[in-house]
């Protein structure tokens, strides 16, 4: 299957020519399947943000290409333009981008954009709502008298509402207490698995890909340093701790258990996983 996005030897430098150059990624080369649920993690100042703005064409590479459905997304301006409808981005605190009247306006922005008729641009707001789960008796009022949730859902559901093919979101959790995270997450996975849409995703938070992540790319000083699955990816503790990042911290409970000599499973990186490993020891009988 060919992969729905590329980049090919993406570099972008910043200041270029100036006493303040700086390499923010240089020569990525990544595939995204349709349908996969990628996270990205890495320190701050690893290139993660620049390198996902490249894939919707709000930041033009300075060498390498981005390729969706195989066709260079800057080819032309139309090209380009209809990048930014098919690969949405939601930014980290997106809330702040509200400038709608209303909640219903905000959702509807890029559906009209799109030139859509009113009645496409109704079902796609509605739908989109439901998928970030806003209620409708929202839709008259401002979105600036919303809690910080609503707000940031009503931002989410602006972006779904263009029924992109690819979805990238940058730190979607940031700021949001566990019951604003946990939520947050499962309607971003139920949408994931109702639309088949492709999800990239930046986040700080371990726990958060490592619950729903196929995949995982580690950047670090403008590369990808290493890809697998979160159980690939979260073996390597020493590795990951040299740069700046952690591990989930039932990781961690699962490593200091094997310490301690009880034979737990080493791909351990969610709480039912290690639930179902204790669960196991205990039907075989096993006493420390």
């Amino acid at each position: 299957m060919d992969p729905i996005i590329k980049t090919e030897k993406l570099t972008h430098v910043y200041g270029a020519g100036t006493p303040f150059e700086h390499t923010a990624i240089d020569g990525i080369d990544f595939e995204a399947e349709r349908g996969e649920f990628i996270g990205i993690i890495g320190h701050t100042g690893s290139g993660k943000s620049t390198f996902i703005q490249h894939l919707n064409g709000l930041i033009k590479p300075t060498s390498g290409r981005v390729l969706l459905d195989g066709h260079d997304i800057f080819e032309t301006k139309e090209r380009t333009r209809e990048t930014r409808f098919r690969v949405g981005l939601v930014f980290q605190y997106p809330e702040y981008q509200l400038f709608e009247e209303t909640v219903y306006k905000d959702i509807s922005f890029g559906p009209k954009n799109m030139k859509l008729s009113e009645r496409e641009i109704d079902e796609r707001v509605r739908e989109a709502a439901g998928f970030a789960g806003l209620s409708e008796d929202t839709f008259e009022k401002s979105p600036f008298d919303l809690s910080g949730g609503q707000k940031r859902r009503t931002a989410i559901a602006g972006v779904m509402a263009m029924r992109p093919e690819v979805l990238i979101f940058d730190e979607p959790t940031a700021g949001l207490d566990p019951s604003g995270c946990k939520e947050l997450m499962t309607n971003i996975m139920n949408y994931r698995e109702k639309t088949g849409t492709t999800i990239i995703m930046v986040s700080h938070s371990m726990e958060d890909v490592a619950r729903t992540a196929d995949r995982l790319l580690v950047f670090k000083n403008a590369h990808i340093v290493m890809q697998g699955s979160p159980s690939d990816v979260f073996s390597h503790v020493a590795e990951l701790k040299t740069m700046g990042l952690t591990v989930p911290r039932v990781t961690l409970v699962a490593l200091r258990l094997r310490e301690l000599g009880l034979p737990i499973p080493k791909d351990i990186y969610t709480v039912e996983h290690l639930k179902n490993a204790i669960v196991q020891l205990r039907e075989e009988g096993y006493h420390a």
